[in-house]
């Protein structure tokens, strides 16, 4: 067997030392969790030189995070993504995700075994992908201390945390009714939110197919992170006063830590460069002009609703910068990108570096799916946002920007038309009184998600909170 030595970690004599604790970490393969789960993972390591990280999660998932990667104490290991061999795949929802949930906890137990005999260290603690609930009983059998990391904000955790109590009060809500909850009702009983409309909560709480693997994995979920010796999320406590106290009275140790978009910018230079010359064309527009669009890596809008948007961009002569993959381009309509191109008020490329383009001071508005991430990067720039929520949290992100935070607006009706998209723009982009309000409300929070990430600041010290819990030695 190979022996592990931690190079990060050299004693008085020079000599390198090998690892004194040994950290599993359950990644979640879907879009942008791996991802962050090992942005927590490295902050971790460096925190933590003499303890070793062992990283599980699909070959798939794990290949690009790990191709260009040198860090000596966190260790990659590929898990089954449970689709058999020679599987076609028919097209149901989350297909992919159902077959890998069926043989998640076994692959998890077998990989742990592997990666304790190779590191020749058992394994002091758990830090997982809040997804994983089955973990927190891996962590009991195993007495260690069990740390589930929510990749999102307070506001979807929360919805999870108190699903039972929401299916409860809806089902008083519409007692003698045949027709189910109304999703317009706008209520007040949820902890931590003054109101809110249940058509905004995440599907599977309250809508959708309550029965799916998925939403039984999140609904256990809510009812077993009370276990969790921490709660790491990524968000800074400032953006939700209220939630945070909430979640704080249900769960040990819940601690915002983020923005990581501001924490990892600091620290690493940009991953890609600007190749398709975003910077350099945003430099040549008026300062606060620029509508930029991204709807994410994982969905997008509905090919009649691209040809709206474009439709609205022309004929209000917004400058914007589209970052859009090459295929969706057959859906713009007929002209509209030579034209645009030509007359410079446009440009759309394939993939932007989205941190720097919203830093851009030609950047006026942000027209985005509401993804959690694409809302920090937008708070950590100061832009509002016009959001077309698609999945998941993406509903009530967008409730918490448009009705809470005052930063932003939801696209009228739900999905895009030229009047709904020309409205939308205008309200943002204009310059009376509802763009100011729009841009003082945002610059004020991007103030206070900075001060969370200074040296001395809530999310820092809450980190130093978090490496106190891994780096333990008992529970």
């Amino acid at each position: 067997m190979e022996e592990l030595v931690l190079t990060a970690g050299n004693n008085n004599n020079g000599r390198a030392r090998l690892p004194e604790r040994h950290v599993a970490v359950f990644a979640f393969p879907s879009s942008s969790h791996p991802s962050l789960l090992l942005t927590l993972v490295r902050r971790l390591s460096s925190a933590s030189p003499t303890v070793v990280f062992s990283f599980f999660n699909t070959a798939k998932f794990n290949r690009p995070l790990f191709s260009d990667f040198g860090c000596p104490n966190i260790r990659r290991y590929d898990i089954s993504d449970g689709v058999p061999e020679g599987y076609v795949f028919r097209g149901k929802p989350q297909e992919d995700t159902n077959l890998f949930l069926a043989v998640a906890e076994e692959e998890l137990r077998k990989g742990v075994k592997v990666a304790e005999a190779d590191i020749g260290l058992k394994v002091s603690c758990l830090v997982v992908d809040a997804f994983y609930w089955f973990s927190g009983d891996m962590a009991e059998e195993m007495n260690v201390p069990w740390v589930a990391f929510w990749t999102a904000g307070a506001c979807s955790l929360a919805a999870h945390v108190y699903t039972d109590l929401i299916r409860s009060k809806s089902s008083q809500l519409i007692k003698g009714s045949s027709t189910g909850p109304d999703e317009e009702e706008i209520v007040d009983f949820i902890p931590g939110f003054s109101k809110i409309r249940l058509s905004d909560l995440p599907s599977g709480v309250l809508f959708g197919n309550l029965e799916s693997p998925f939403s039984t994995m999140l609904h256990k979920m809510g009812r077993s992170l009370a276990k969790a010796n921490a709660v790491p999320i990524n968000s800074f406590q400032q953006l939700d006063p209220d939630l945070t106290k909430n979640l704080s009275s249900e769960l040990n140790n819940f601690l915002n830590i983020g923005p990581f978009n501001l924490i990892t910018s600091t620290q690493n230079p940009p991953s890609k460069v600007d190749e398709f010359s975003c910077i350099s064309w945003l430099d040549s527009q008026e300062p606060g002009s620029v509508a930029y669009i991204s709807f994410g890596t994982v969905c997008r809008p509905a090919p009649h609703e691209l040809v709206a948007i474009a439709e609205a961009l022309e004929e209000a002569k917004t400058p914007f910068l589209w970052s859009i993959n090459n295929d969706s381009k057959k859906h713009f309509p007929e002209g509209f990108l030579e034209r645009t191109t030509a007359n410079g008020t446009g440009k759309v490329v394939p993939w932007a570096p989205q941190v720097q383009v919203l830093e851009n001071i030609a950047i006026g508005v942000f027209v985005t799916h509401g993804g959690w991430n694409s809302v920090l990067e937008s708070v950590g720039a100061g832009v509002p946002m016009i959001c077309r929520p698609l999945r998941g949290d993406q509903q009530i992100n967008t409730w918490m920007i448009e009705k809470v935070w005052g930063i932003g607006v939801r696209i009228e009706g739900g999905s895009f038309t030229k009047h709904g998209t020309r409205c939308a723009l205008e309200q943002v982009l204009s310059l009376d009184g509802s763009r100011k309000r729009f841009k003082e409300r945002i610059e004020a929070l991007k103030e206070l998600a900075h001060k969370a990430v200074d040296p001395n600041g809530s999310s820092n010290e809450n980190f130093k909170t978090l490496v106190d819990v891994v780096t333990s030695a008992t529970l």
